[in-house]
């Protein structure tokens, strides 16, 4: 019999790459891990990792063992999931993840309605970037999370996430004048930080312009970038939910450009009782 968390642990070599990030990531130590690999292969009876030098990629079979890992962890999933709803209380701990913006706008109303539904459950928050939601979800860091999508950043299917599309939203240009991303191709721009999907979608729409936006400042906080704005430090593309308030001074030309807001969760833990309530209350708060 294959053990599970051995196969976790094989899972995570195949997204990380490497035994030591396999180790950092779920507070081993990098023999350990080689160690429960080994075991896993003997369980297997056939290779599975292929070893040269300091490096390790699978063989063939690891990665088909990879790809029915994740239709166990998705049924061991469910499974718990169905135990849980025979409960009678909602009770236990749910770690939610989200974005900034979605940090000020859309979970406020959603805990509030979370908490005074079902009091016995204990609702924690955690703010992160979109990026890093599927590693945080698939080492069991989190059990919620919202993420974003740009028409210009496609949302690659993540190996071991499910979602749920919550709402789309309109990306502005914010500037100190009605204006076009062509316009401002010698303006100085505010960008997130770079390996941001902000970032990123904010690149890409200006070399879809032709031509590559010039950084003078970086913010991740879209009142800061209004407040950037507002002040003549350059120009700024900004989500609907980021937009809410612009300062005085700050114009806000509609793009055709959209970004759209999901609900991620662990494969196989939708129909958790926990999971299930707050993305109803999640899209209860629209």
């Amino acid at each position: 019999m294959l053990d599970v968390r051995r196969l976790r642990l094989l899972r995570e070599l195949s997204h990380r790459g490497t035994i030591a990030a396999v180790a950092e990531a779920l507070a081993y130590t990098p023999s350990a891990v080689s160690q429960q690999l080994t075991a896993l292969e003997r369980e297997a009876g056939v290779p599975l990792l292929r070893r040269t030098g300091r490096r390790v990629t699978l063989t063939p079979a690891g990665a088909q063992l990879v790809d029915h890992t994740e239709s166990v962890l998705a049924t061991l999933e469910r499974a718990s999931a169905a135990l849980a709803a025979t409960r009678e209380t909602l009770t236990g701990h749910l770690r939610i993840g989200a974005f900034p913006t979605a940090m000020r706008t859309l979970l406020p109303p959603a805990l509030v309605a979370l908490g005074s539904a079902h009091p016995a459950l204990e609702l924690t928050v955690r703010e992160l970037d979109p990026s890093a939601v599927a590693d945080a979800l698939r080492t069991d860091r989190l059990d919620l999370a919202l993420v974003n999508s740009y028409d210009f950043v496609p949302a690659d299917p993540e190996p071991g996430v499910e979602t749920e599309h919550l709402l789309d939203e309109t990306i502005y240009l914010a500037a100190t004048a009605a204006r076009t991303i062509a316009d401002c191709r010698d303006s100085p721009w505010i960008l997130a930080s770079p390996e941001t999907l902000c970032h990123t979608m904010a690149v890409r729409a200006c070399q879809a312009a032709g031509f590559t936006p010039q950084a003078r400042h970086h913010a991740d906080d879209f009142v800061t970038v209004l407040a950037l704005v507002a002040a003549g430090q350059g120009v700024a593309l900004v989500p609907e939910l980021g937009a809410v308030h612009p300062p005085a001074g700050v114009v806000l030309s509609a793009l055709k450009s959209r970004r759209r807001t999901l609900v991620a969760y662990r494969s196989g833990t939708g129909q958790h009782p926990a999971v299930a309530a707050a993305v109803a209350a999640l899209k209860e708060s629209r």
